[in-house]
C-alpha cells in the first residue's frame, strides 16, 4: 500500500497531521449529521440546528445526540486516525497493532484490570470532584464547575435508558465507538509518536495528559489521567491496539450497565451509580492490591511476550545453514 506521506516523517508532525485529517474529518461529519437529520429525522436545517441547541426539548432530541456523538466521535477520531495510517502507506492492523494478538486472555485480563480497579478509583473521583482551585482562579473555578453542570444535565438525559433498545443504542454510541476512536487517536497515533519522540514513559504519561484535558472535564481530570495511564500502559506493554480498546469499552459499558441497573430499580440497596461518593475502605483495599498484582502480571507476561526468542533459528556449522528448534 503507498502512501503520500514518508513513513520517516517526524513524530511531531505525524501528529501535526492527524489533526489536518480530524478537520477535514469533521467537515464530513457535519455533512453526516445534516444528512442523516434530514432524510432520516425529516427536519429543516433551521429544525436541526434548534435541536441540537436544545436537544431536551426536542422531540428526537435523544436519538439527534446519540447521532451526532456516534458520527462526530467515530468519523472525525476514527477517520482521522485511520486516514493518517493510509496516507503514510500502512496498513490499518500494520499502523496500529505492531504485535499480533498473543492470546484471548490478553483481552478479558485487561477487561479484567478495569473491573478491579474501580472501587480505587471511586477514591481519586471523589477527592478530584471536591477539589478547590487556588484563590486567583475563583473565578475560573466557578465558570469549570458551572460548564461541568450543563455538561453534566446532558450526560444524564443521555444515558436515560426507558428502554432495553435504548441501553443497547448507549453501549455502541457510547461506549464502543469512543472505544475504538480515541483508542486509535490517543493511543495509536499520539501516544504511539511521543513515545518514539521522547521515551516510553515520557509518551505514555503525556499522552494520558492529552487525553484527560481533551475532554475538558476540570475535576475529572485525575481519575481520567490515571485511566489514560492504564491504557497507555496496556498498548505499550502489548503493542496490540485491541487490548487498550477492551479495556477502554470495559470501563464505559460498565459503567452505563450500573447506570441502567440503577434506572430499572435493580439496586435495592440505595446504590447511585452517578454518585461521586468514594466506597467504604472495604472494598477500595481488595482493590488496590488487586489492582497493583494484576498491573504487575500483565507487565510481566505482555513484556515477556515482546521479547521471546523465535521458535526456529538459523546456525551456521561446516555443514552449512541448519534450522534449530
Amino acid at each position: 500500500m503507498k502512501g503520500f506521506l514518508s513513513r520517516t516523517l517526524h513524530p511531531g508532525l505525524q501528529i501535526l497531521f492527524l489533526l489536518v485529517f480530524m478537520v477535514v474529518c469533521l467537515c464530513v461529519a457535519y455533512a453526516v449529521i445534516f444528512a442523516w437529520g434530514l432524510g432520516g429525522f425529516g427536519l429543516s436545517v433551521g429544525g436541526m440546528m434548534a435541536a441540537l441547541q436544545r436537544p431536551t426539548e426536542a422531540p428526537d432530541g435523544w436519538g439527534i445526540l446519540m447521532m451526532v456523538q456516534g458520527v462526530t466521535l467515530g468519523l472525525v477520531f476514527g477517520g482521522g486516525a485511520l486516514a493518517l495510517a493510509s496516507a503514510m502507506g500502512y496498513g490499518w492492523a500494520e499502523y496500529f497493532s505492531p504485535r499480533r494478538l498473543g492470546a484471548g486472555w490478553w483481552l478479558l485480563a485487561a477487561g479484567a484490570l478495569i473491573l478491579v480497579i474501580m472501587p480505587l478509583m471511586s477514591v481519586v473521583i471523589a477527592w478530584n470532584a471536591g477539589a478547590h482551585f487556588p484563590a486567583a482562579l475563583h473565578d475560573f473555578e466557578g465558570w469549570a464547575r458551572a460548564s461541568e453542570d450543563r455538561a453534566a444535565v446532558l450526560t444524564k438525559f443521555l444515558t436515560r435508558f426507558n428502554s432495553g433498545t435504548r441501553f443497547l443504542v448507549g453501549v455502541v454510541v457510547i461506549a464502543l465507538v469512543p472505544a475504538v476512536a480515541e483508542e486509535l487517536v490517543f493511543r495509536g497515533v499520539i501516544q504511539k509518536n511521543l513515545v518514539r519522540w521522547f521515551s516510553p514513559h515520557v509518551g505514555v504519561w503525556l499522552g494520558a495528559a492529552i487525553f484527560s484535558a481533551i475532554h475538558m472535564q476540570f475535576f475529572g481530570f485525575v481519575p481520567r489521567f490515571l485511566l489514560g495511564l492504564v491504557l497507555g500502559y496496556l498498548y505499550l506493554w502489548s503493542g496490540n491496539i485491541l487490548v487498550s480498546m477492551a479495556a477502554h469499552f470495559t470501563q464505559n459499558a460498565f459503567q452505563l450497565l450500573l447506570v441502567y441497573l440503577t434506572q430499572r430499580g435493580q439496586f435495592g440497596w440505595g446504590f447511585d451509580a452517578d454518585s461521586n461518593e468514594a466506597l467504604p475502605w472495604w472494598l477500595v483495599l481488595p482493590s488496590a492490591l488487586l489492582t497493583a498484582g494484576l498491573l504487575y502480571v500483565l507487565h510481566q507476561r505482555l513484556t515477556a511476550a515482546a521479547v521471546a526468542p523465535p521458535t526456529q533459528m538459523l546456525t551456521l556449522s561446516s555443514e552449512g545453514v541448519k534450522r534449530t528448534v
